[in-house]
């Protein structure tokens, strides 16, 4: 049998295609195919040295919470470093022990023969580690930053973990340092941690200037944890518009310490 006859229907078959779907990608369209796609789970949790609201030190529940929503970026904030009321014990090596993520810890201060401040943990390979001086509140304060790298993508990225403190004129300026701090940094940057600002503050309105802030909808009290009445933990992401929020939620947790962690997904 000749093919001749189906031809003619199917070079104009071709012809639609051609019209209608088959258009030139852009240089933008075929980069992003190239480099791909990653998805972020994020954490980030005030955990109060570790001591509940029921007075107990238990890092073990504050290592299964985390396990359980399997992140793999945590900010923690009041983090202890061989500090004698949490038994001279390193909790961010402890945590990261039992999370079986990296991690690293920076220092606000000295305190009780070791040192007070905070940590981050990943599960992406961490390429530095900085911990930012910010001016002083009635405490030390800095900004924990890490730079880490996707094992899909190969792409960089900076998470930072804050915690403001304590007036509102002083979380202002360690805001502004902040700002400074990372305003020549081409890579997306993303702030998680105890702002201990709420939203119509001057802290998050001078921060919305550079950053997009995470929204959490109905559920977005974080402090305390038992009777929550205040949103002063938050994610900020720049540039926002690289991010899809695909899920976010403040997580139901009463009793390990007096913050409500606080819990984000994106697609980048």
């Amino acid at each position: 049998m000749s093919y001749s006859i189906f031809r003619a229907p199917f070079l104009a078959f071709l012809l639609v295609l051609v019209s209608t779907g088959c258009k030139e990608k852009t240089a933008t369209e075929i980069a992003a195919e190239s480099v791909g796609q990653d998805t972020l789970r994020i954490l980030s949790y005030n955990i109060h040295h570790g001591a509940g609201m029921d007075l107990k030190l238990d890092l073990e529940r504050i290592a299964k919470l985390i396990k359980d929503l399997n992140p793999d970026l945590v900010a923690l904030q009041e983090i202890d470093s061989v500090v004698t009321r949490t038994e001279g014990v390193n909790q961010a090596e402890v945590l990261g022990h039992l999370t079986e993520m990296h991690s690293v810890f920076g220092e606000f201060m000295p305190y009780q023969g070791g040192k007070y401040g905070m940590a981050v943990m990943s599960k992406w390979p961490i390429l530095e580690s900085t911990n930012n001086r910010l001016p002083d509140g009635s405490e030390p304060r800095s900004a924990l930053g890490i730079r880490v790298t996707s094992p899909k993508t190969g792409r960089e990225l900076h998470f930072v973990s804050i915690h403001f403190y304590e007036t509102e004129t002083e979380r202002l300026a360690q805001a502004q340092a902040l700002a400074v701090a990372y305003e020549a940094v081409d890579s997306p940057v993303i702030l998680a941690g105890d702002y201990n600002s709420e939203p119509d503050s001057p802290v998050i309105a001078f921060l919305k200037e550079q950053w997009g802030f995470v929204d959490k909808g109905e559920d977005h009290f974080t402090f305390s944890s038992f009777e929550p009445v205040k949103e002063i933990d938050y994610f900020a992401l720049r540039p926002f518009e690289a991010f899809k929020v695909l899920n976010q939620f403040t997580v139901d947790e009463p009793v390990a310490s007096d913050h409500k962690p606080i819990f984000v997904e994106l697609a980048w």
